[in-house]
Order: structure tokens, then sequence, then C-alpha cells
């Protein structure tokens, strides 16, 4: 026998034999759509449907009122796709949680009378000159 047939044979059984052993679980997943999808072409649709009509308005195809209408529309719809997909941007992103921060801690250099902070204990205050109560 030929080399070649016998180096195929093998190669084709061996390949036969993958296939078959293939699990399902071993499959990559696809990724997942986007929910946009459908609301991005349909923008892109959108503009180009005006970039045409802009383009025909200006050979002369188009009287003034029917291209203002049609630009009319085309806006309309534009305005629905991009509410749309804020819509779905905020629910995917949920309410925004509250975060409360706690209240700073009193620094241990505060004047007690008028909240003045000093980077050294002091006897007095340096802004009111109400005792401090710090250096001895």
């Amino acid at each position: 026998m030929d080399s070649t047939l016998i180096f195929g044979a093998v190669l084709g059984a061996c390949m036969i034999g993958f296939l078959l052993f293939i699990r399902v679980k071993d499959i990559p997943k696809p990724a997942p759509e986007s929910p946009f999808k459908h609301l991005e072409e349909r923008k892109a649709a959108i503009y180009e449907n005006l970039r045409d009509l802009q383009f025909e308005y200006r050979l002369d195809k188009l009287s003034d009122a029917d291209y203002q209408a049609t630009k009319l529309e085309l806006q309309k719809d534009l305005a629905q796709v991009m509410a749309e997909t804020d819509r779905i941007k905020s629910e995917l992103n949920g309410p925004k949680p509250v975060v409360v921060a706690p209240p700073p801690a009193p620094r241990k250099n505060t004047c007690p009378a008028c909240g003045a902070s000093f980077d050294k204990p002091l006897k007095f205050c340096g802004e009111c000159g109400k005792p401090m109560g710090g250096a001895a």
C-alpha cells in the first residue's frame, strides 16, 4: 500500500475519533449577546437615514416641507431609541446605594470652644484664647 494512503486513513480515523468523543460540556459557551445590540443597530440605521435625507435634500430631490417632516420623524425615532438605551442601562446598574460617611473623629488638639485645630497640644486656643487643657 501507498504510505500517503495509510497516513490519510490514520489521520481520518483520528479526526472521526476526536469528533465522536467531544463532550458537550467541553465546548465553550457563546458570548452573551448585548442587550443593546438591537438598539445600537437601530441607532446606526437612523443616523444613516438622516445622512441620506440631508444628501437628497441638498440635491433638491426633496421639498423643504418633506425634508423637515421626515427629519423630525427620524429624530423622534432616535430619541426613543436613546431613551430605551438609558432605561436598560439604569435597570442593569440598579439603584445606587446611599453611603453615609461616619462623622469625623474629633481631633486631639481641637479647641472645644471654637473648633480650631492645631498640630500640637496647647494650653490656650490660638484663635479664641480659651483654655484647652492641653500642654501643662
